[in-house]
């Protein structure tokens, strides 16, 4: 079935959005429980996996826009990619979290090898999963649903994946993440509303994968993204460590985690309500103000505040729905205002994946290190004064800095199928100037 605008009822987007169930319950545990897995179970020091998580996520950030614009030139369906992708995670997953016994190096080189499988699986999927949504359609009210719907069910496969990891542990996880992963592929494969066959001919010749870049507001756009990006990977990366060893709560991870994730879930029909009336620029940018406002409180809490941290989660976790939501909305319209929907939505998302592991590759990759040198020892007591202004300081002066970007960066005129701005220029004039 070919998507129109009066084709996206609700039984076909969850049928398109269910499949960001099983990649959620992939990404939460390579960016949260990664880093502590192989902390608790492996020889490998904090410095190592920082280093290794470094590694992996550079070279993860340098894929995804290759596999973008290799999916722009192809003029494929995107099922086709997601249909290669789903044996890929399977296999990568697994062997991530179910590691043999190895020696030191050798277990080195087994999380490297396994990190770059997953980073590269999910890539695949996740730049053709992306652009299939930013592909059915370009009006306003539909892209924001439509991103808001995939978005949404992600946030379930969170909460899921934070849920049976709490209870049945990795085995218990990587079953589930399995069954999902085949039973929302297989929908999506067979149900879900297809955008209009891609040809070939339509990408701009030997520059498909620079189209992105020649275009002034994406480019402010992707200053917003890793900055934004980085301030919120910064806590995801650290949060095991702060709830066990400088809350001593670390029993409460996974319930901390729900309560995070269920608030950003339902906040979403109020930030697809607020990008409706106010535009997805600005109701981001208040989103921003609302996080650091509430986040930075984290820093005065002290051993054992679980009601207090349950709190900073709650409301930090509303305006996480607005991170999920907003920007690729955001982007899809940026997407159709240069006049490239259904052509170069790929080249789009694989810049923009680039720009997100680029953010979780820095996060990890200084953060970790240099709680290291600073004295941090995961487990102990050692280097908790660093661990905390890390966790809670930082990430919010990154998030005044990225909200102030998106303040002035030239998004604000990105409308829908008008082909106007309200001063009059095209959107096309708007965004390329």
């Amino acid at each position: 079935m070919t998507a129109g605008a009066s084709a996206l009822s609700l039984p076909a987007l969850f049928s398109y959005g269910l499949f960001g169930l099983p990649l959620a319950m992939l990404a939460l545990p390579i960016y949260i429980y990664v880093a502590p897995f192989y902390a608790q179970r492996s020889s490998l020091d904090l410095a190592q996996i920082g280093a290794v998580l470094l590694a992996a996520r550079i070279a993860a950030a340098f894929i995804d826009p290759a596999l973008g614009a290799w999916m722009a030139r192809g003029g494929r369906s995107y099922a086709v990619y997601i249909g290669a992708a789903l044996p890929l995670l399977l296999l990568g997953f697994g062997a991530l979290f179910h590691p043999p016994s190895l020696s030191h190096g050798a277990t080195l080189a087994w999380f490297l090898a396994a990190l770059l499988l997953v980073y590269g699986a999910y890539g695949l999927a996740g730049i053709a999963h992306q652009s299939w949504g930013a592909a059915l359609s370009q009006a306003r009210a539909q892209r924001a649903r439509v991103a808001a719907v995939r978005e949404g069910c992600g946030l379930l496969g969170v909460i899921l994946a934070a849920g049976l990891t709490s209870v049945l542990g990795y085995d218990g996880l990587s079953l589930a993440f399995a069954a999902c992963l085949l039973a929302t592929g297989a929908l999506l494969l067979a149900r879900a509303p297809r955008p209009a066959l891609r040809s070939a001919g339509d990408v701009v010749a030997g520059g498909g994968w620079k189209v992105p870049l020649r275009q002034r507001a994406f480019r402010w756009l992707f200053a917003v993204l890793l900055v934004n990006g980085v301030a919120a990977a910064i806590p995801a990366t650290l949060f095991l460590f702060f709830a066990g060893d400088y809350l001593r709560l670390g029993h409460y991870a996974g319930p901390f985690l729900i309560v995070y994730f269920c608030a950003a879930a339902a906040s979403m029909p109020l930030w697809v309500a607020l990008a409706r009336r106010f535009g997805e620029a600005r109701a981001w940018g208040g989103a921003m103000l609302l996080a650091a406002s509430v986040f930075v409180w984290a820093y005065g809490l002290g051993a054992g505040a679980a009601w207090g941290f349950a709190s900073i989660c709650l409301l930090s976790g509303l305006a996480l729905g607005a991170d999920l939501a907003l920007p690729p909305a955001l982007l899809a319209g940026l997407i159709g205002a240069t006049g490239h929907a259904g052509r170069h939505e790929a080249a789009y998302f694989g810049w923009w994946n680039w720009g997100v592991q680029m953010s979780l590759a820095l996060a990890a990759g200084i953060a970790l290190p240099l709680l290291a040198w600073l004295g941090y020892v995961p487990g102990s007591s050692k280097g908790l004064p660093a661990l905390s202004a890390a966790y809670a300081l930082l990430p919010c002066a990154l998030k005044l800095l990225a909200a102030l970007l998106l303040w002035r960066a030239p998004l604000q005129h990105i409308y829908s199928n008008s082909g106007f701005s309200t001063d009059g220029a095209t959107p096309c004039q708007q965004a390329a100037s």
